[in-house]
Parts: structure tokens; C-alpha cells; sequence
């Protein structure tokens, strides 16, 4: 064992360092996306074609045989719209990814700011931070936008008579991505019948991804914070800023 790590070379490291870097910014992607459940899906065909030749079951073996024999061809059909939105990714976005501190902090200062505006004038908004997960699958439904982040702009999308505030504004990587954004529902039956439905489409989504989402709430004039299923109800400018530098930072 000590002779096979005496052989390898200072490119070796290298190689296995940039492999495993592509693996894992392909799962962080994919987390969260149908992408993800077809893997799974192909996961459990793999285990079954390995028991069909242990257990000699050699027409199942021979059908998943053919299968698998053209599982490139599978693959770029049944993943061609992951396959573009990757590569789109990799050429528009940083290798690391991610806005710098300052850009950041920018971005959060104004998100707060039109929160607590919205709830002043007792404005309704469902405004999400993507993190880790990314929210493909929810963006793709909405209207596609790529601006700065500024209050003021914040808080038109959400006006009544904007033809875009129904739904959810995306914040990607200190920007806004996306506006009109669908959420899927929470069934928690923890959550109060005080909460509506976008509390309840604010709970779903971080029940289901690791985003982080705020809710300026029209009938009560309040800002709340759910993250991980958790609803923090009526928080104020410090406290939600506070809370989502740590959040973006962790």
C-alpha cells in the first residue's frame, strides 16, 4: 500500500483534484432538478442489471444488456436541456462562482431595504436566495431577467399592477435571475393556518433545497424568514440582515 503512494507523481494529485472538483460542481448543479432523480432512476437499473447476472435471470440480463449499451445516447437525450443549461453555465459564470463580499453585502443591504419598504406599504413579495441547490426547475417557468439588485427595482416587480409580481423574484449570485417564479406548496401540517400561500410556497422550496426565502407579508405588514421548512415571523431590518449574512456566508 505505502509503495503505491510513493509512485505517484505531484500530476496524479493534480488529475484526481480536478475530477473531483467536476463531480462535485456537477452534483451541486444538478441538486435539487429532475437531473437528479433521473440519475437515481439509472442508479437502480444499474444495481438490477449487476442482480440480474448474479442471480442468472439472463432475459432481464440480456434486455438491461442492450440498454446499457447505448446509455451515452440515453443519457444526452434524456439530459440535453440539463447538458446546455451546464455548459451555459460554465461559460458565463466564475470558476469558483459566487459575488465577492462587497457585491454581495450590496445585494443583501438593498434586498432588506425593499423588504421593509414592502412591508411598510404593506406590499405582498416572495423574494428567494439561491445557494448551493440550484432552482433551475422553479426559474424556468418564470420570466428570465438579469439586473442588478437595487430596491427600487425590487419593489416594482412587486407592485400590484406589475405584470410580473405574481409569484416569486430568484436572487442568483448577487443578482436578480428571475421574476414570476411558481413554488411548490408545503403539506407540513406543523405550519398555522395563519400562514398563506406564500409562506406555505416559501416553506415547500426550502423544505426542499437549501435556499433561503424572505416573505413580505400584504395583510400584516410583516418580514418573515424560512429557511429549512422553519418560519421566523416579523423580524426587523437588522435582525434579517444579520441573519442573511450569515446564511450566504455559511
Amino acid at each position: 500500500m505505502f509503495e503505491i503512494f510513493t509512485q505517484l507523481r505531484w500530476q496524479d494529485f493534480l488529475d484526481i483534484f480536478i475530477i473531483a472538483f467536476i463531480v462535485y460542481r456537477l452534483i451541486a448543479m444538478m441538486r435539487g432538478t429532475r437531473a437528479m432523480q433521473m440519475i437515481m432512476g439509472l442508479v437502480v437499473v444499474l444495481l438490477v442489471y449487476v442482480g440480474s447476472q448474479w442471480l442468472g435471470l439472463f432475459t432481464l440480463n440480456w434486455i438491461l444488456d442492450n440498454f446499457l449499451g447505448s446509455i451515452i445516447i440515453v443519457v444526452i437525450v434524456v439530459f440535453q436541456s440539463d447538458i446546455r443549461r451546464a455548459l451555459t453555465q460554465v461559460g458565463t459564470a466564475p470558476l469558483f462562482g459566487g459575488p465577492d463580499r462587497l457585491e454581495r453585502g450590496q445585494a443583501l443591504e438593498e434586498i432588506t431595504k425593499a423588504a421593509v419598504a414592502m412591508a411598510s406599504k404593506r406590499i405582498g413579495a416572495l423574494i428567494v436566495l439561491e445557494r448551493e441547490v440550484g432552482l433551475n426547475d422553479y426559474m424556468e417557468v418564470g420570466t428570465p431577467l438579469d439586473a442588478r439588485v437595487t430596491a427600487e427595482l425590487v419593489e416594482s416587480v412587486f407592485l400590484p399592477r406589475s405584470p410580473i409580481h405574481d409569484g416569486a423574484l430568484v436572487i442568483r449570485n448577487g443578482r436578480i435571475a428571475a421574476a414570476r417564479c411558481i413554488l411548490p406548496l408545503s403539506e407540513d401540517a406543523r405550519l398555522g393556518r395563519d400562514f398563506g400561500t406564500r409562506h406555505r410556497a416559501a416553506a415547500g422550496l426550502t423544505e426542499a433545497t437549501d435556499a433561503v426565502v424572505i416573505v413580505v407579508s400584504e395583510e400584516k405588514g410583516q418580514v418573515s424568514l424560512v429557511v429549512a421548512g422553519r418560519v421566523t415571523v416579523d423580524i426587523d431590518a437588522l435582525e434579517l440582515r444579520a441573519a442573511l449574512e450569515r446564511l450566504l456566508s455559511a
